[in-house]
């Protein structure tokens, strides 16, 4: 019995000495704002015959609402599209007069606050003619595999450099457009040629360029190509099979050329096939033939794990391509991991999704969007001890963050404002769309006595970004989002003694 009574009063003190759990419930907020990397991106051109720079009050401008004549909604934009036409240099090198522009572009998109998807193109010019194409005709423009990966090894200092407001890199380099197809170097898999297949050593081709593109960037970047089956068959073989497995769960984010492609689709929902992005366009041995419904597979599997933007581009899919019930827009992409579309093109499309009123809930859900729901933290701790936080989220969005940053519990002093950092250990690159629980035990040894408030930051990973708030996510919550800090405040305090 004194035994018993001894346990009990020893459980009573310890009832009465550990610090109160405190939970809050916190409301989403249903507005569209602008976050990183991710949304509706802005488009731009630059020939390099006449360049025009960027303009920093242009692109500051993007973050707040605005259209062009032809869209009926408005956006809000931290991504840009900057297409670089190399049309005076297809058969010499690039000069240090034009990479002096390039990298002054990339200084005014880190002053302005914006990130850059960057594709660099030789032509974005069409012939009409008597090819069976009729409307494109060859020679279409581009440059020789010599040339293209002459130019890459130029650009690499400069992307390098700049890597902090890369997003993400399109393939480019082949092709009208940079699109790969059309192309007078690396196979012509149209109607124009009698073959409409790529051949063994046209693939040789692409993977290289594509190998000199990944090699150019640094390691945490993301390579988009144009069709699945070119990642296939740079990571398998120019003979692999469209069954081909994906990405699995264990390789993603490892910083591995498998890791780091994926996928631009500039004609999303445009037709059946989305205009031959899902076709297999054969080799040496075999021919080019659709394979839809294997390839459609493989991209939704794979795309989990990769950045995926693109662009509409025929409205004639309709109504498949527009919201529901008709059309299945919205499913197609949450299916297919959607992280940024082009807000200027194809409106015909685009405005479509205001008329069927899906395209606010398409505004806030491409790419991520993150809900905090709860959170559960002592009121007090002491010096000597741990802090237990249980943070629960959801993500709303069509796909998860893809590019590496930091998950942070600041402690904010309440008297003067002093702020210590706690690092969480976890990849919000794996938060995929559903539930998050978000849990730690942090020691406080280092956190001297007094009351803080409890914030959470999402800051850029690159050292230069990491104090702007431009670059911090913000969850989508009321009341939380501090814009000068770039902090999410938990409305929560924690007295350290």
């Amino acid at each position: 019995m004194t035994r018993v009574l001894f346990f009990a009063l020893l459980t009573l003190v310890a009832c009465r000495q550990a610090p109160h759990a405190v939970t809050v419930v916190y409301a989403e907020s249903a507005e569209d704002f602008p976050n990183p990397e991710r949304g509706f991106y802005r488009p731009t051109n630059v020939f390099a015959s006449h360049y025009e720079a960027l303009s920093e009050d242009v692109l500051k401008s993007y973050r707040a609402p605005s259209k062009t004549p032809k869209m009926a909604y408005s956006v809000v934009s931290t991504l840009v599209y900057r297409d670089f036409v190399l049309d005076s240099f297809r058969d010499q090198p690039l000069n240090a007069d034009f990479l002096h522009r390039v990298s002054a572009d990339f200084n005014t998109a880190r002053q302005a606050g914006v990130k850059l998807i960057p594709r660099f193109t030789y032509t974005l010019d069409t012939k009409k003619g008597s090819c069976p194409d009729g409307a494109i005709c060859p020679p279409y423009g581009d440059a020789s595999k010599t040339i293209v990966l002459a130019h890459i090894a130029q650009l690499k200092p400069v992307l390098q450099e700049h890597a902090d407001v890369i997003a993400f890199v399109q393939m480019g380099f082949i092709g009208i457009w940079g699109e790969n197809y059309y192309t007078d170097h690396f196979g012509d898999a149209s109607n124009n040629n009698p073959q409409k297949k790529l051949t063994d050593a046209n693939w040789a081709d692409r993977i290289d360029v594509l190998k000199a593109l990944l090699d150019a960037l640094p390691p945490d970047i993301m390579v988009q190509v144009r069709t699945p089956q070119t990642k296939q068959r740079f990571i398998y073989g120019i003979h692999a099979p469209v069954t081909a497995a994906p990405l699995t769960y264990d390789e993603a984010f490892t910083q591995t050329d498998k890791a780091r492609i994926g996928f631009h689709n500039d004609c999303f929902l445009a037709s059946a096939d989305d205009y031959g992005t899902y076709d297999d366009y054969g080799n040496s041995s075999t021919p080019h033939h659709s394979e839809n419904t294997t390839l459609r597979k493989y991209f939704a599997d794979d795309s989990r794990h990769v950045v995926v933007g693109g662009e509409t581009c025929d409205d004639t899919f309709s109504p498949q391509n527009d919201c529901g019930p008709a059309g299945h827009a919205e499913q197609e992409m949450s299916a297919m991991h959607y992280t940024y579309l082009n807000m200027a093109y194809n409106n015909d499309v685009n405005n479509d999704w205001v008329s069927g009123g899906c395209m606010e809930r398409i505004k806030k859900n491409l790419g991520y969007r993150l809900v905090l729901k709860t959170g559960v933290f002592p009121s007090e701790v002491s010096h000597t001890d741990s802090m237990h936080i249980t943070l629960t989220l959801e993500n709303v969005g069509y796909a998860s963050p893809v590019n590496a940053r930091p998950v942070e519990l600041i402690l904010r002093n309440t008297e003067d404002k002093t702020t210590h950092t706690l690092r969480f250990d976890v990849d919000l690159r794996k938060w995929y769309s559903g539930k998050i629980t978000l849990a730690e035990k942090f020691a406080m040894s280092a956190i001297p006595a007094g009351a803080y408030e409890l914030l959470l930051s999402l800051p850029d990973s690159h050292r230069a970004l990491s104090g702007r708030p431009e670059y911090s996510i913000r969850l989508a919550n009321q009341n939380t989002w501090e814009e000068k800090t770039g902090f999410n405040n938990l409305n929560g305090q924690v007295t350290v003694h």
